[in-house]
This record gives structure tokens, C-alpha cells and sequence, in this order.
């Protein structure tokens, strides 16, 4: 995963400064596409300190993380260093993956896909939140001198501008979602946009009843 030691300078104030950024409105996203994960045996990639647990409910929450710094303020029992590229489970282990401002920061989107194919099970569903500039190009102008301005102010006040500039420019880095998660091995069932200008987006992607990748 990119910035991997962003994280882990700022592990203990990430959670505050994510409400601060999203003017107490990460719950609320995160919910909205927890809302289509089936229940039974659910992997959170990217699960860090564990903010979306509350929301996954009774279901059974693996919470999978690269930065040990993170996961070790995450309450779940089930807990486990590693990276989207290199899922450590066996084939069609879980009913659902969730995760939530992470993809940005993978280092293999491809790969990582790929392995929340492979542990699916038949039917199985992901569910993305992530950031990403919003469309149209009048909006995503407006939004990238916003960030510039105000993500690095936002992480002075947890002591961290420099990490949150990191932020900045991460936005930068990837395609839509409509093209981002075209073409994996999972169907792309429904995107979303929420938050200021459309900047935060929801994915869903199913695996094939049959298991076979979509085309």
C-alpha cells in the first residue's frame, strides 16, 4: 500500500481527522454501502482502528490491515496484518469484503480486485467507499484547489500537514470509479456519489452466482 508510513504516523489521529474532513459524515458513507454487504463472514480490508465495526453489525468481521500501528487500536477479535494484493485467506472464504478510503492508496487495484474475487464465495458482494475528484471538470477544478487549501490546514490541527498533503494529492491519482472497477473479475453492479461536489463515491460488485469472472 502507498503511504504505508503516513499511517502510521498518524494512526491515533486518523479517525479525528476524518470526522473533522468530512464534517461528521464518514459514518453516514461508510452505512451506505454497508448496507449491501450480505450478512456472514465479512473481511474489512483496510480496517485500520476499526471505525466501521459499530456499523457491520452481528456479522462476522475479519479486520485485515498492512499498518500493525493501525489494526492494533482495532477492538475486533479477528485481526491480521496484510495488503489487498495478497489476500492470506483461502478461495471463497467470505460473503462479503468491505472497505473504506483505501483503493487510492493500494498499490495494485488490478491485484487487489482479483483477490476479492478469489475469496468471495459464489454470489458473494464487495462494497467500496472511497475519495476521488468529483465530475464534472468545473467541479473537480474547484475541488482540487479546495483540498489544496484546506487538507493541509485540517491536518495541522492534528499535527500532521504533511501527511494530509500526501491526501491531496492522492486525489489525483485514479480514474472514476464507472472505469476504475470496469473490466475486473467482478460484475459492477451500482456506483454512487455523496459528500461537497460528489467527492466521495460508493461501489458495489458481486461475484457470479457460478464463480465465473465477469467479461
Amino acid at each position: 500500500m502507498k503511504g504505508r508510513e503516513v499511517f502510521s504516523r498518524i494512526a491515533r489521529r486518523y479517525d479525528t481527522l476524518n470526522r473533522i474532513l468530512s464534517l461528521g459524515r464518514d459514518d453516514d458513507w461508510r452505512r451506505s454501502a454497508i448496507a449491501h454487504l450480505p450478512p456472514g463472514r465479512v473481511l474489512d480490508l483496510g480496517a485500520g482502528t476499526g471505525a466501521a465495526n459499530p456499523d457491520l453489525g452481528d456479522r462476522e468481521v475479519v479486520a485485515l490491515d498492512p499498518q500493525p500501528a493501525m489494526l492494533a487500536l482495532n477492538p475486533a477479535v479477528g485481526r491480521l496484518v496484510g495488503a489487498g494484493e495478497y489476500l492470506p485467506f483461502a478461495d471463497g472464504s467470505f460473503d462479503g469484503v468491505f472497505s473504506a478510503y483505501v483503493f487510492r492508496n493500494l498499490t495494485s487495484i488490478p491485484k487487489t480486485l482479483a483477490e476479492i474475487h478469489r475469496v468471495l464465495r459464489p454470489g458473494g458482494v464487495a462494497a467500496i467507499v472511497d475519495l476521488g475528484r468529483p465530475e464534472p471538470s468545473w467541479k473537480r477544478r474547484l475541488h482540487r484547489a479546495g483540498t489544496a487549501l484546506v487538507l493541509p490546514l485540517a491536518g495541522l490541527t492534528v499535527g500532521a500537514p504533511r501527511e494530509y498533503w500526501y491526501l491531496h494529492r492522492s486525489l489525483d491519482a485514479l480514474s472514476p470509479p464507472e472505469a476504475l472497477y470496469a473490466g475486473s473479475p467482478l460484475y459492477l453492479e451500482r456506483v454512487w456519489r455523496m459528500g461537497p461536489l460528489g467527492f466521495v463515491y460508493g461501489v458495489v460488485l458481486r461475484k457470479a452466482a457460478g464463480g465465473v469472472p465477469s467479461t
